[in-house]
């Protein structure tokens, strides 16, 4: 039982990711166009949600809110505090 659970955590993780590295696209190409934009506090969130890792790749792949404040900072502190969960799970589990 317990590793269906595993199983469907990747799966979830997996799915936020792709799903944030689509809307950091998504942003940009709006961004180019000059069309109305997903807000930040959206891509905060699906980060928070388990999206941080498709976040930094997001930035790093299309060149998006790399230096924009204080998105930047937020989204770090937001892959802190995750890096920080993780580590204290295994630490105490």
């Amino acid at each position: 039982m317990p590793g269906s659970y595993v199983s469907l955590l990747i799966v979830a993780l997996v799915l936020v990711n792709l799903c944030t590295v689509l809307c950091f696209w998504l942003d940009k190409q709006k961004a180019i166009a000059g069309e109305r934009r997903i807000s930040e506090g959206d891509l905060l969130g699906l980060a928070i949600f388990g999206g941080s890792p498709g976040a930094l790749l997001a930035r790093h792949l299309f060149r998006h809110k790399t230096r924009k404040e204080p998105f930047s900072t937020q989204l770090l502190m937001i892959v802190a505090l995750q890096v920080g969960a993780i580590i204290g799970f295994i630490a105490f589990a």
